[in-house]
């Protein structure tokens, strides 16, 4: 490996710190949870079944504050919707977030979060003994206004940041529970009609009698990756290079704000229709799942094809799907534009009934 000069490296760290711009506040408790009440502060879809602090935890955190003891800044980045409201989303901190807004929120802030759940009493605290079995509404008025009063650390990832470092500080700070997918980043980065759309497809029941997941991978972005995937790869895939990450990345980021997914919409019915009749039982391999390059290649190769005939095909021979040909090109090192547009374009073939070689 050849070591850059000193001076290159420089420049690259000037050059990524040109793409990250942040602020830093010092926010109360109170304004806080008013943020949140008035959704100034907003959780993506895919956080909120996340809260899963117990209450020891919350009350812990709660202990600090009152406490003084520091306890880790907020992390979140701006999203300007409209004009009239600049809205801050929670990257980290999702935990510490809600802990306060289910202590000390009011019952219609409480909802947001628990629709059913009565408010936090603070319990098995180790310092402040006398405080346990409390709710907030039940501590002396001093002592709330301690809390209300406390400020946080919020650090701010503004909108001159690069949608690209967005994705990345996502990926890696985000601790909401369980570390999110790349499709479930890609959801909170790159959120928008067409996101909405991907979201709406991926629901699609011809769709779903097609792929064949895992339960949990079912809820955890897999069905919008696949979908994502579908339309990327149908428009795109003779671009493909190597990252799969930036390429779903990038067509994300080109569609983000594009309302006019009439076409696209056609060629996913037309497709799944087809291919739910086609394989029945879905997509599958012997272990009974559907790997994500067998899928691309199927998918696509069918949407050209269907494409190209003006109708649904139909095959009575589908030996071609469990062929060693194909195998050669969705297994072992796929991720090579050669395999890509190999494996789509053989699909793409047999479903024309074109027999050629790989």
């Amino acid at each position: 490996m050849i070591k850059a000069e000193p001076d290159e490296q420089r420049k690259q760290i000037a050059a990524q710190r040109l793409k990250v711009d942040f602020d830093s506040y010092d926010v109360t408790v109170d304004e806080l949870i008013r943020r949140f009440s008035q959704k100034r502060i907003e959780i993506a879809p895919v956080y909120q079944r996340q809260f899963r602090w117990a209450e020891k935890q919350q009350s812990e955190l709660v202990e600090s504050l009152l406490l003084g003891i520091p306890v880790p800044p907020l992390f979140m980045a701006t999203n300007s919707r409209s004009a009239e409201r600049v809205q801050w989303e929670v990257v980290d901190g999702l935990q510490r977030l809600l802990t306060l807004v289910n202590f000390a929120g009011d019952a219609a802030t409480r909802r947001i979060v628990h629709p059913n759940q009565p408010p936090l009493k603070l319990t098995k605290l180790d310092k402040l003994k006398l405080l346990n079995g409390y709710e907030f509404s039940e501590l002396p008025v001093d002592i709330g206004s301690l809390l209300m009063d406390r400020p946080m650390k919020v650090v701010v990832l503004n909108d001159k940041s690069d949608l690209q470092v967005r994705f990345d500080l996502f990926e890696r700070l985000n601790t909401g529970g369980v570390a999110l997918t790349q499709q479930e980043v890609r959801s909170c980065i790159y959120r928008g009609p067409f996101m909405d759309f991907i979201e709406k497809c991926a629901k699609s029941d011809r769709f779903l009698s097609v792929i064949r997941l895992p339960e949990n991978r079912m809820k955890d972005g897999t069905p919008e990756d696949f979908t994502l995937r579908f339309f990327a790869f149908y428009y795109r895939y003779q671009l493909f290079d190597h990252s799969v990450k930036d390429f779903l990345n990038d067509f994300a980021k080109e569609f983000r704000y594009n309302t006019d997914t009439n076409a696209m919409d056609i060629t996913f019915e037309k497709t799944f229709s087809y291919l739910a009749k086609l394989f029945p039982d879905g997509i599958k391999t012997r272990k009974g799942q559907t790997p994500v390059n067998l899928f691309e290649a199927i998918s696509v190769g069918a949407a050209l094809a269907i494409t190209q005939e003006a109708r649904p095909l139909v095959q009575n021979q589908m030996d071609w799907v469990t062929s060693s040909d194909l195998r050669s090109l969705t297994t072992g090192a796929t991720n090579s534009r050669a395999r890509v547009v190999g494996r789509i374009e053989f699909c793409r073939d047999r479903f024309l009934g074109r027999t050629s070689d790989v």
